[in-house]
């Protein structure tokens, strides 16, 4: 049986609402016994409190099978001083990392979400404050970069913007702690004690979920719910080992696929 790396945001669900099917497909896929991580780059609630939504939305998971980028940057960034430009409900996962105002170590740049809290953490003075951290010296990183994700009032614009303009104007480079960085695909794998030539990845973003997931030798399916968009595909020149419509005709094309 295969190890599956799920996304969550666009392929569970959208802005809070489940995408049909979903919660039925992921107990069909345990039933045939393959082993599951749900992986995410959302930065919007804390890790404990996503579990509890898909469950919630009737998806059968367990806070530990969950992989966050926040955890991911409590790992990379415990015992630093942090400048944090962040949704404030994710600072429960950023255990062991020192938050501070000035004379940082490192900037963490987090995603945007759908209220009014988004303009507040990326406002002017917050983005003038990371530079100025930045030229004296501190380190950039980004739970993802990134560019927009798909709502229920259609595609708003992400953090990614942010963090390349940090970029530009500090001449340096940000450290992706998130997807598609191999070192996030790494310890989902690492997980399952998997090995990435054995497993999939299921997503609907052709450049976080698919390509990164390719760049890092596992297979991959693109689902046409989310962020899908046809044209994009084409673009990007990547080519997934399957499409699906949801996640909800997943176990049928893993099972007429030997996978």
């Amino acid at each position: 049986m295969a190890a599956i790396l799920l996304d969550i945001d666009g392929v569970l669900h959208v802005s809070g609402e489940p995408i049909p099917g979903s919660a039925a497909a992921v107990r069909r896929l345990r039933d045939a016994g393959h082993r599951l991580r749900f992986i995410t780059n959302n930065t919007t609630q804390p890790r404990r409190a996503l579990a509890q939504q898909l469950r919630e939305f009737g998806v059968d998971v367990a806070d530990e099978e969950l992989q966050t980028t926040p955890t991911a940057a409590a790992r990379a960034l415990r015992g630093k001083r942090v400048l944090a430009l962040t949704m404030a409900a994710i600072i429960e996962d950023l255990d062991g990392v020192e938050l501070v105002g000035w004379n940082a170590d490192a900037v963490l740049v987090g995603g945007a979400d759908e209220t009014d809290e988004t303009g507040r953490v990326f406002s002017y003075t917050n983005l003038s404050r990371a530079f100025h951290e930045l030229e004296d010296g501190a380190e950039l990183y980004c739970l993802h970069r990134n560019r927009w994700w798909q709502t229920k009032h259609g595609p708003l614009l992400d953090a990614g913007v942010f963090v390349a303009g940090l970029e530009y104007a500090a001449s340096t480079h940000a450290t992706v702690l998130g997807k598609p960085s191999s070192a996030y695909f790494e310890a989902a794998l690492e997980a399952l004690d998997a090995d990435a030539t054995q497993a999939w990845m299921v997503g609907d973003d052709i450049e976080s979920d698919v390509r990164g997931a390719q760049r890092h030798g596992m297979r991959t399916i693109l689902v046409r719910t989310g962020k899908f968009r046809p044209d994009a595909v084409e673009a990007s020149g990547v080519r997934p080992d399957g499409i699906v419509s949801s996640l909800a005709f997943l176990p049928e094309w893993l099972e007429e696929n030997g996978a």
